[in-house]
């Protein structure tokens, strides 16, 4: 149960509803016990009008149409009272529910880089989807019936002893054995229902790997190999879930059986207590009635306990990923207005700590605010981890980077991102529309503002083109448009967001020559006052900065202007030699 201690305070968040339920519940029980006293006492007057004469016909009339009356009214009493006792317990295990699915999420949102790279996004989303709902179990139906169970147990127990104490303890005898019977049978179950989450979350992870790269499969006709080891990852699934239901299949035949017993015993050692006059015939009547009601709070001993296994590991995965703590902690100063947004590198080293690749070593530079700075390199020289390092999707080993006077840890992580518009290389649509995706740069902007975005970055002439135009529900991570087309809605994006700090991965290399200068130009153009950090393979893209750099394993060996660098022998000037005659050859 240690587990389950930290959602105690949404049980206290609820307290209120809890406990009106719990009031409800012992009503609706008070209520239920009142047919197997009537049913016992209009027995008796059927065997008092048999044998004693003094009974008329209409006396025992009258009787049992009383309590006919009686039973009905209970019974629709305690089944109303059922029903709001659903509504209220029930309705709390939805909300908590509720409460930790935003939770897990929230934290979700809240982890460093790292904890994507270690963890497979379908256990991500079994965890938030299955394991929720086997916790919700615990605090709704578990809660519920558990209650329900208790106080039924108490009071009719209670009752059955005071009417004859030989016949309630013979008929209880087979219930122990059941309720132990149930619980290792509900200790399988927990195993094996572990087994089936964790295979489960192997098969959602390795499909939603497969659909994501379905174009990657189809282009390498790998489907029959994918297939192959879907089905693998599906019988592993399907060994489980038919070992958890053979288990299972012996849950109900023994609690049959265990109360056919019972109901033996109440027959056998009632009968012999009637025949020597101990108790009338409405007693047994009635102890029948009552070990068929108390076979269910024994049967929940089991399943309450094979629950709160359930609901036990289940959280315990939960609280893996809760306990989970960021290695970025979030700053507590905001980024004033008029203070500069110089962007400096103070002996910054960088390591992966997943790979153990060391980046940068007391690598040192200095961006000014307002200027555009150009980064080239060979694959690996470290320009994506500088892009990453400033917008603080990874902190440095060891150095300081500084915008203006202010260390970047110093700052608040959403102070930090609001002030920075980033265009990654592997750009990343949603399933929504293409005003939707364009708007997730500026949730508050304007039709016109996304309509001038889109022209910015030369891709509204084309979403016209579509038969929605702007609301064109794009697929999943944008498969139903072009390479050249994701890139320039990603950039889009960014120009919503007006941002003091632009930075470009490498964005721009789906594009033609043509379009890429165009968008180039628009950048010159338009943001001016901003400062634009541009990663390219292609000198295109750079040549314009007022500074360029580049870098190989993590150090700065040349840097200056386009018109410096072409002079001097050394990577840009090849790069540049390369790039121009290939557009030669092309003209």
């Amino acid at each position: 149960m240690k587990e389950l201690k930290r959602l105690n305070n949404f049980l206290l968040k609820y307290k209120g509803r809890l406990i009106l339920g719990l009031i409800i519940t012992v009503v609706s029980r008070v209520f239920s016990l009142v047919t197997p006293r009537l049913v016992g006492d209009s027995m008796t007057s059927i065997e008092n009008y048999l044998n004693i004469e003094s009974v008329t016909p209409d006396e025992l009339k009258e009787v049992l149409f009383t309590n006919i009356i009686l039973i009905i009214g209970a019974s629709l009493i305690s089944g109303f009272f059922t029903f709001l006792m659903r509504q209220t317990i029930i309705n709390v295990s939805r909300f908590i529910e509720f409460d930790v699915k935003n939770q897990i999420f929230s934290h979700y949102q809240s982890l460093d880089q790292l904890f994507y790279k270690k963890n497979r996004t379908g256990d991500l989303m079994n965890r938030i989807s299955e394991d929720v709902s086997k916790v919700r179990m615990y605090y709704g139906p578990v809660l519920m019936y558990g209650t329900n169970a208790i106080i039924l147990f108490i009071v009719i127990i209670s009752y059955m002893f005071s009417v004859a104490p030989k016949l309630t303890i013979y008929s209880l005898i087979p219930l122990p054995i059941l309720s132990i019977f149930i619980y290792k049978i509900s200790d399988l179950i927990n195993k094996k229902s572990t087994k089936v989450q964790e295979s489960l979350s192997d098969l959602s992870t390795y499909s939603q790997e497969s659909f994501s790269g379905i174009s990657v499969l189809k282009s390498f006709n790998i489907q029959d190999l994918i297939f192959n080891k879907f089905d693998k990852y599906a019988f592993e699934s399907f060994k489980n879930n038919l070992s958890l239901a053979k288990i299972q299949a012996w849950f109900f035949p023994i609690i049959l059986f265990l109360i056919g017993l019972s109901n033996l015993i109440v027959i056998f050692i009632g009968g012999k207590e009637y025949i020597d006059g101990n108790i009338e015939i409405g007693v047994v009547a009635e102890f029948i009635i009552y070990v068929n009601m108390l076979t269910w709070p024994v049967t929940l001993v089991g399943w309450v306990t094979s629950i709160v296994k359930q609901a036990e590991a289940s959280q315990k995965r939960i609280n893996e990923f809760l306990d989970s703590k960021s290695s970025l902690k979030n700053g507590n100063l905001k980024m004033t207005k008029n203070q500069t947004k110089d962007i400096i590198f103070k002996n910054v080293s960088f390591e992966y700590d997943q790979t153990g690749i060391k980046i940068f070593n007391s690598f040192n530079l200095k961006i000014e605010e307002g200027k555009t700075l150009g980064i080239v390199g060979k694959v690996g020289s470290g320009k994506t981890s500088l892009l990453d390092l400033i917008s603080r999707i990874y902190d440095p080993s060891s150095g300081d980077i500084f915008i203006g006077d202010k260390n970047l840890k110093s700052l608040e992580l959403n102070e930090l991102r609001k002030n920075i518009s980033y265009v990654p290389q592997n750009n990343f649509l949603f399933s929504e529309s293409i005003q939707k995706n364009i708007e997730f740069g500026n949730p508050s902007a304007t039709k016109d503002e996304v309509k001038g975005a889109a022209i910015l970055s030369e891709i509204d002439s084309e979403i016209l083109k579509f038969k929605k135009g702007y609301e064109t529900i794009l697929g999943e991570r944008g498969v139903t448009l072009s390479g050249g087309q994701v890139q320039r809605l990603s950039i889009a994006r960014s120009f919503i967001k007006d941002s003091e700090i632009y930075l470009f991965d490498d964005c721009f290399s789906s594009l033609d020559s043509d379009t890429e200068d165009k968008i180039i130009k628009n950048l010159n153009k338009n943001f001016k006052s901003k400062t634009l950090i541009i990663v390219s393979h292609r000198v295109s893209c750079v040549k314009n900065a007022d500074k360029i750099i580049v870098l190989e394993k993590g150090s700065i060996i040349q840097e200056g202007t386009h018109n410096d660098l072409i002079k001097n022998e050394g990577f840009y000037k090849d790069l540049y030699s390369k790039q121009n005659s290939e557009i030669n050859k092309e003209i």
